[in-house]
């Protein structure tokens, strides 16, 4: 099994782990905001030391991919890079919103027939969100959505979904549907992108470092005109 390092900086929680055949071994967290550029690399620099103190090498570093902060992800991405290439090892990306789902999941007494749908907050009423089974698949893909009294209707009305995350909370007004429930406390979390993240290395599902740029980046840019000059 692989040893690897996890970087999770999509939201204002800032967080890294280390992970050996399925187990965390290391695991650092902030939840100041805008803290990330302070404290990542030294929480980074930890978990190398830890691995080198247990005789480890990492094999891969894996990084959360957003949806997210543009300057968090940003932050997360580089760092990451910065590894892999002083390494020369590959690198993971994880969806974010899995990566929550996958801590909800595990909650104790949540319930189990409930879809899962983790929500990052964007601006005003809309979050990035996806509502997933339990074995991750999507039920309704990664989309930014304006919340309303309707959002999630077609789905409500056959079966119950929980909502989590720093997004859901100004939502609990506005979605009151039976089916809908609420519950506190789930953010991404660097220790939760284990599974996901050794799932991936399997399937040898590495990513371009010269290319690859996170979720949000890529919607930025794809909204860019092509003949936009920036000052």
């Amino acid at each position: 099994m692989p040893t690897l390092l996890h970087i999770e900086t999509s939201t204002e929680v800032c967080s890294v782990a280390l992970s050996c055949d399925g187990s965390v071994v290391f695991r650092r967290e902030n939840r100041t905001p805008m803290s990330h550029a302070t404290v990542l690399a030294g929480y980074v620099r930890e978990a190398l030391e830890t691995a080198q103190e247990r005789q480890l090498s990492p094999d891969a570093v894996a990084v959360s991919r957003g949806p997210g902060s543009y300057t968090g992800l940003r932050i997360g991405v580089s760092e990451a890079k910065g590894i892999c290439f002083g390494l020369g090892i590959p690198l993971i990306a994880v969806d974010t919103l899995a990566v929550m789902a996958c801590s909800a999941m595990f909650r104790d007494g949540i319930d189990e027939n409930a879809l899962l749908c983790p929500m990052i907050d964007a601006r005003r009423m809309e979050v990035y969100t996806a509502v997933y089974d339990r074995s991750l698949s999507p039920v309704k893909p990664v989309a930014a959505e304006i919340i309303d009294e309707n959002a999630f209707a077609p789905i409500l009305e056959t079966r119950k979904i929980l909502f989590f995350g720093n997004g859901a909370e100004k939502c609990r007004a506005t979605i009151t549907h039976p089916n809908a429930s609420f519950i506190d406390g789930i953010y991404p979390q660097a220790a939760d992108m284990t599974a996901l993240a050794e799932q991936a290395f399997r399937a040898g599902a590495f990513e371009n470092l010269a290319y690859f740029v996170p979720f949000y980046l890529k919607e930025f840019v794809a909204t860019v005109p092509k003949n936009k000059v920036f000052n």
